[in-house]
């Protein structure tokens, strides 16, 4: 069962733009394996509107999800540089540090940085 949550990305977000996030704590139901994923997308309005699509999907296939919290990414594919900031009126704030170690892996030739401004 933990294999199928290495076929989760462990990021998905819009490839340009400022839009809102959350950090998503992703478990194996009756089991102890989890990780944690960054899902993020313009279409949002609210933070819960991203939680309210993802949980149903990801329960779907047998996991458990909690959201960690959440802010906003400021992302620029031109200069390859993606800022994350921010939080969630509805879940807090998200740990920043860890959403960004997520990006790194996936985008690996970008400048990603991370702060507790609200702007």
């Amino acid at each position: 069962m933990a294999g199928s949550l290495a076929n989760i990305p462990d990021v998905e977000i819009d490839p340009e733009g400022t839009f809102k996030y959350i950090l998503v704590r992703v478990k194996v139901k009756d089991g102890d394996a989890q990780k944690d994923i960054v899902r993020g997308t313009k279409s949002a309005e609210y933070h819960n509107h991203i939680f309210d699509k993802v949980n149903p999907a990801l329960e779907a296939l047998g996991m458990e999800c909690k959201c960690l919290g959440g802010g906003k990414i400021e992302h620029n594919s031109k200069e390859k540089k993606i800022r994350v900031f921010g939080e969630s009126t509805a879940f807090g704030k998200a740990d920043h540090s860890v959403s960004v170690e997520k990006l790194k892996i996936v985008f690996s030739d970008y400048e990603i940085t991370w702060s507790d401004d609200k702007k």
